[in-house]
């Protein structure tokens, strides 16, 4: 089982609506070295004496050795009533919680032989590519033939996390990385800004997977974010021939 260490609050920022920004430090003199994708748990005290556990994606661009002392930083949903939303509102910049990680398998391979990623997320599950973008810029730099599709799906564009930073990846690939936008309530005015370099499409994430035509040979999917959405694009991309192997999931779950 992994060891308890202190993170130190840093920083706390509204995000997004319903989304917060927190930036950690490492408190006890070791570095919070992490591979994109992973996450950390963080554990804290109820009222009745029990010990709850909450899971984050790491987001802080990885293109580097974490040393001692730097930050990193996650997102975080606010739950109404949730005991972790009411734990991160509550703490002064200085607390410190305990926490243990990072874990988790939802990463990139070093032996992955695809032609292409799909990356598919709701919500704050985004912020596992995010992570990546570091070691998806290489690996694009070093394999020609490679391309990447991200599928984000929120309900408005103000949902849409780093945005910016998605598009201005997609500005600089051009073709090989495709940004694409499913908002399943709210669209962006024509005028609005990033509006011409997101490809936007009105709906779920999952009824938009024909639109990149997922390909049995030479395609590697990540789903991360809401289980449903989860659960029915396992579904699709398995009638697309792909095999489970390389079809790499995690759900995310907003808990009281």
């Amino acid at each position: 089982m992994s060891k308890f260490f202190p993170i130190r609050l840093l920083e706390r920022e509204d995000f997004a609506p319903g989304v917060m920004r927190l930036c950690f430090v490492r408190d006890d003199g070791q570095p919070l070295d992490y591979t994109p994708g992973q996450f950390i748990q963080i554990h804290f005290p109820l009222g009745d004496g029990e010990v709850a556990r909450r899971s984050y994606s790491l987001a802080t661009r990885h293109d580097h050795a974490i040393a001692v002392g730097e930050a990193v930083e996650f997102i975080a949903s606010v739950v109404p009533g949730g005991r972790a939303t009411a734990l991160f509102q509550g703490m002064a910049i200085g607390e410190s919680l305990q926490a243990t990680g990072p874990m988790g398998l939802f990463t990139l391979k070093p032996d992955d032989s695809n032609t292409r990623y799909l990356l598919i997320a709701t919500g704050t599950g985004v912020a596992s590519y995010r992570s990546m973008l570091p070691d998806l810029d290489q690996r694009l730099a070093e394999q020609p033939g490679l391309s990447i599709v991200l599928m984000h799906g929120a309900r408005s564009p103000a949902e849409l996390l780093f945005a910016d930073e998605f598009a201005d990846f997609a500005r600089r690939h051009g073709a090989r990385f495709r940004y694409l936008a499913c908002l399943s309530r709210e669209l962006p005015a024509a005028d609005a800004p990033l509006a011409a370099e997101i490809n936007v499409r009105h709906g779920y994430v999952q009824n938009f997977l024909a639109d990149v035509a997922p390909q049995a040979e030479g395609d590697i999917a990540y789903l991360c974010g809401n289980p449903n959405m989860v659960d029915a694009c396992v579904e699709a991309l398995k009638g697309h021939g792909l095999p489970m192997k390389h079809i790499r999931r995690e759900k995310y779950v907003s808990l009281r």
